[in-house]
């Protein structure tokens, strides 16, 4: 036999079951920290679906948000080419950091992933880019069981940022995993709903029960999985605006949509304006934006967008909460 020949050793992963865990802690005189939405996935075949259903693969570049322990982090590592590991408790990273030790495609991050709640901290965005440009044709994913806390605007930031995963395959709280895949006039649509699907395929994957996990969450919890479509967001003309629109849409969901864009338009369009484009639209004064399908979001806000420019003379409009 060639010994030159064999390939590597694969790098143990630690099995994340409760008696390791509570151990590992024990050990350094620590519990689960409940600011930040600590919370472990402790069956192995959750975890194992959770980067079976990322389909990842060795062009892969991967970002995970909440390192924990890293188990999760040493699954990833052994089918992607790169994984980028965020881990904002400095107690958890230092645990981590030794059971990663023998992976060397393995760049773990001790910061906040976020910058404030509507943007990514920009020291991990440069860390992808690096990671994406060092071999051509590398592909950038999001796969975590995500801190329930930041599970919102990490999903809807890293869609506005300046590098858009081609997936997401995350465990978050599975309320949120039904405002991500709902439907025109059922209670969970919204704001997030319609902006996410309108770039994106969404799907829940599996719904998990608190007890899978450690320490034990108070809700369900689910796996979901979000596809990029680069076509759906090439049929928005202005992305931010529409992102704004939909936010500003929603903020008084129970009203009549009449009132919630004279509101969202103060200062900008006059009420004949809101009445002129919810008429072109065929839309009467009893109209609710939470009855409204996506594609008829998309050409409400065009429609305002062009009367704004219109009405102002600018080209490239924006809401006042942009």
């Amino acid at each position: 036999m060639n010994f030159n020949d064999m390939e590597p050793a694969v790098p143990k992963v630690n099995k994340q079951t409760v008696s390791y865990l509570s151990t590992r802690f024990a050990e350094v005189g620590l519990n689960p920290n409940k600011r930040h939405g600590q919370n472990f996935l402790i069956d192995m075949n959750l975890l194992n679906m959770i980067a079976s259903s990322a389909q990842l693969n060795r062009n892969d570049v991967v970002l995970e948000i909440g390192t924990g322990m890293g188990s999760l982090t040493g699954i990833f590592a052994q089918q992607a080419g790169q994984v980028i590991t965020v881990e904002i408790d400095q107690y958890l990273h230092q645990m981590a950091s030794e059971e990663l030790e023998p992976f060397d495609n393995v760049l773990m991050l001790k910061q906040d992933c976020l910058k404030n709640k509507n943007s990514f901290a920009p020291e991990v965005i440069a860390a992808v880019q690096e990671h994406l440009a060092a071999v051509p044709g590398r592909v950038f994913k999001l796969a975590a069981n995500l801190p329930y806390n930041v599970a919102t605007p990490i999903i809807s930031n890293l869609l506005r940022s300046e590098i858009v995963p081609e997936t997401m395959t995350v465990t978050i709280q599975k309320e949120l995993g039904d405002r991500l895949v709902a439907k025109p006039g059922s209670k969970d649509y919204g704001s997030l709903s319609v902006w996410v699907q309108s770039i994106c395929d969404t799907r829940i994957v599996r719904v998990m029960s608190p007890k899978v996990f450690w320490p034990r969450p108070k809700v369900d919890s689910a796996i979901i999985h979000i596809i990029h479509r680069p076509e759906k967001r090439a049929t928005i003309p202005d992305l931010g605006f529409f992102h704004a629109f939909v936010r500003a849409m929603f903020f008084h969901r129970r009203k009549y949509m009449r009132s919630v864009a004279v509101s969202a338009f103060k200062g900008q369009l006059e009420k004949q304006h809101v009445d002129e484009v919810l008429q072109a639209c065929e839309h009467g004064p009893e109209t609710r934006t939470e009855q409204l399908p996506i594609p008829v979001m998309q050409e409400l806000c065009e429609a305002f967008r062009q009367k704004l420019i219109e009405v102002t003379g600018d080209p490239k409009p924006k809401l006042a909460n942009q």
